[in-house]
């Protein structure tokens, strides 16, 4: 009977979605699901019907239409089951369904219940079933519709042709749907959509209202029953305590040996700092440790700190390891270059995660010194089991800082084992209190991280989740520490220097680059805006909307606007994209991973920055043509920051220091001044100088420095971000080939801390 309003989608598919959940949880699939198995109450509930009919009975089939159901027998392999119209791939192979089955054929259902159309439909079953194999269903934003993208996204992730790339719970596609009624305002329904088997008075489908009642009544006696023998009543909930109530954004939180909680943060925009509280009590107090990144707490109470923290692109950064005692006192530096520290059970040893400047590699070493893993990869959030056998830790599988990627342990031979891969968002790793699993916050679609847990012997489970970004900090005695946290990332830019514009999209905006002309800018949405392939954009700086030009990360635009570089979001080659009319082709095809892709005035050629195993860092020139690329500077050295005569590139050498390399390759020639504690945004359209940045620390206002190449003189040129609220930090910008345009991204984070009881 044609689309549903979007309240009324959300509503009924948030109950029919916990409905499937709580049978789920039974072990009880549907295998059968489609809408005349949905039955609406008057009072606007939803029930499931013909729960589990499809292990019981095999009824006739007369039909060749894509209503017709197939033989409905025990799911076997071989075996074909479920109705035409509605089934998923792998029950068309007539392969094993699980879960995930329901979870394709409730998909289906939401796209039909929005766009007043079938997802998949055919003149025969057999039409049918092809169309479900092999054809991709309409974009719902093609209905005229006002879909919201959010809406959408949860479609398109229902209906993956592979079991493992949908949501992987009815419980995580429940509670994607009803952080979405927050947005749409779509009512919230108390009741659970009710398991019954029975048949239905579908809307436009022909079966008896009668017998549906009588079936009901009996399915609801038997089911509940059986449902009842099978499990024990739900375990009480999760117990949550606030800790923090300033407004701002958190770094790492720890426990003390007592049970207090030491943090560190930046409050209402001020400078990062270190603080203790108190479980019972909703008070802070400062520790006299500014601009400290608290890493690790030992079971003495001496704290492992970072300095000197330098950011390099995403969460990726590195410091200064430095020990201090809880009571305070003046910081012993231990070690350079240094991302996360984590103490042993004895209080003794740490595990650390450094960053190699000469090679661009990450590494894991426990004790400090003995290296466990040597990574193009970078890593992060170490953690020791209790018995000392193992390290538990983050292994993103890119260089760029980008925090997707998988959970994984290495032992203290150095053999690594990943025990849960493909999820677009991992922060927060921690040993559970029995030992015997890793629990993690984490998001396979966008960044609203769960809390889950995974076995030595690779079983996940999902163990809670709220609305929002999760991030487990640390365990203790059963006792969880959390950050809830939002983050935000927009884009502010100008074409002329004068009036800035908003250039964000749907809240985790990356910029990429802006034109040469400095009227478009190039950037991808992450997080649930951009769905787990990530989506590239160009907008034009005078603020109009912006053009979607495909799936993956933006990395240039070619001198004359018509074509972008672009990557798949979890790595892979380069691509060539064309603006407006033509084809998308793959450029590269060797074993380089390629970062800070910038085009040559000329648009024959690009500079990028290359990591490939056994090789440190170097920049390449990629032909556009052939995608030939050819190293430029030796390992070690990188940059790609292309002078305007194209003759020389900014990059560091081993010693983490700026430096010029001619691409005649005539030397090294380092710039006065310039160390790790800038980061570079371009030269000047003079090339006499480079555009410099404090990489240190994150403002809300980022001031701008021209440096001479050859002086080091340094002068202050421009602020950026003065605009920007309370809480909000800008980033590095982008400029235009005359320097008169501009973009940059910010951020603006806020995080509660809590501690957790109860979690199971």
């Amino acid at each position: 009977n044609g689309a549903l309003p979007i309240r009324r989608v959300i509503d009924y598919a948030m109950q029919v979605a916990k409905g499937l959940a709580a049978a789920h949880g039974k072990g009880i699939v549907h295998r059968d699901l489609k809408p005349e198995n949905l039955f609406l109450t008057t009072d606007g509930r939803v029930k499931i019907l013909d729960f589990g009919l499809a292990k019981l009975t095999q009824p006739e089939s007369n039909s060749d239409s894509a209503d017709a159901p197939t033989i409905q027998v025990a799911t076997e392999a071989g075996v074909v089951l479920g109705t035409a119209g509605y089934m998923s791939p792998e029950q068309v192979r007539g392969k094993p369904a699980d879960h995930r089955s329901d979870i394709f054929s409730f998909g289906a259902i939401l796209y039909e219940m929005t766009s007043g159309k079938r997802a998949f439909h055919g003149e025969t079953a057999a039409d049918t079933m092809s169309a479900i194999l092999k054809e991709e269903t309409p974009e719902l934003s093609e209905t005229a519709r006002n879909v919201p993208p959010g809406l959408e996204r949860i479609v398109r992730h229902c209906l993956e042709k592979h079991p493992a790339q949908r949501f992987q719970s009815a419980g995580d596609l429940a509670f994607d749907l009803e952080a979405l009624t927050e947005i749409s305002g779509s009512s919230k329904s108390g009741a659970q959509a009710v398991v019954q088997q029975a048949k239905s008075a579908g809307t436009g489908r022909t079966v008896a209202l009668a017998a549906a009642v009588i079936v009901v009544g009996a399915a609801m006696l038997s089911l509940g029953w059986w449902l009842g023998r099978r499990g024990s009543a739900a375990a009480p909930p999760a117990e949550y305590r606030q800790i923090t109530f300033r407004t701002g954004s958190i770094g790492n939180a720890r426990f003390t040996p007592d049970g207090s909680i030491v943090y560190s943060a930046s409050w209402e925009g001020s400078e990062n700092q270190l603080y203790m509280a108190r479980t019972n009590d909703t008070g802070s107090r400062e520790l006299g440790l500014k601009n400290a990144e608290l890493l690790s707490i030992s079971k003495s109470g001496e704290l492992a700190i970072r300095l000197n923290t330098v950011f390099y692109g995403g969460y990726a950064r590195s410091g200064t390891l430095a020990r201090v005692p809880l009571g305070g006192g003046t910081p012993r530096e231990v070690l350079e270059y240094v991302q996360d520290a984590e103490w042993a059970a004895n209080g003794e040893r740490m595990a650390v995660v450094r960053f190699i400047p000469e090679n661009h590699h990450w590494r894991l070493e426990y004790p400090v010194g003995h290296v466990l893993l040597d990574s193009i990869n970078w890593i992060s959030h170490p953690k020791i089991s209790a018995d000392d056998k193992w390290i538990a830790f983050a292994d993103h599988e890119n260089q760029g800082g980008d925090d997707e990627g998988s959970v994984a342990v290495v032992d203290l031979d150095g053999h690594e084992k990943k025990l849960s891969s493909g999820w677009s968002s991992i922060e927060g790793v921690q040993w559970s209190p029995a030992g015997d699993e890793i629990w993690f916050t984490a998001s396979d679609t966008g960044a609203a991280q769960n809390l889950h847990g995974v076995t030595l012997a690779g079983k996940l489970r999902t163990i809670t989740n709220v609305p929002g970004g999760m991030w487990l900090q640390d365990m203790r005695d059963g006792v969880a520490l959390m950050l809830i946290q939002q983050i935000r990332l927009g884009i502010r830019g100008t074409p002329d220097g004068k009036q800035e514009h908003e250039l964000g999209w749907l809240g985790w905006s990356l910029l990429r680059d802006i034109s040469r002309d400095g009227k478009r800018v190039l950037f991808e949405e992450e997080a649930d805006g951009g769905g787990p392939n990530y989506t590239v954009y160009l907008r034009d700086t005078d603020g109009s909307p912006p053009v979607r030009i495909g799936e993956g990360t933006g990395e240039a635009i070619s001198p004359d606007g018509k074509w972008v570089i672009t990557k798949p979001a979890k790595g892979g080659p380069l691509s060539l994209v064309p603006t407006g009319a033509g084809e998308a082709r793959q450029l590269t095809h060797d074993n380089v991973s390629y970062n800070s892709v910038r085009y040559l005035p000329d648009g024959n050629q690009l500079l990028a920055v290359g990591i490939e195993a056994g090789h440190g860092a170097r920049d390449y020139l990629i032909g556009v043509s052939d995608g030939s690329a050819k190293p430029v500077t030796p390992e070690g050295i990188a940059g790609a920051i292309l002078s305007p005569d194209s003759h020389s590139v900014a990059v560091t050498g081993p010693d983490g220091k700026w430096a010029v390399w001619p691409l005649d390759g005539s030397g090294l020639h380092p710039i006065p001044g310039l160390d790790s504690k800038y980061y570079l945004a371009g030269w000047t359209p003079d090339g006499a100088s480079v555009y410099a940045l404090s990489s240190q620390r994150r403002e809300r206002v980022a001031k701008a420095y021209r440096v001479n190449t050859t002086t080091g003189k340094m002068e202050f040129w421009k602020n950026f971000g003065e605009g920007l609220p309370a809480g909000a930090g800008a980033g590095a910008p982008h400029f235009s080939s005359d320097g008169s345009a501009y973009a940059y991204v910010y951020s603006q984070a806020l995080a509660v801390a809590y501690v957790v009881k109860g979690l199971k």
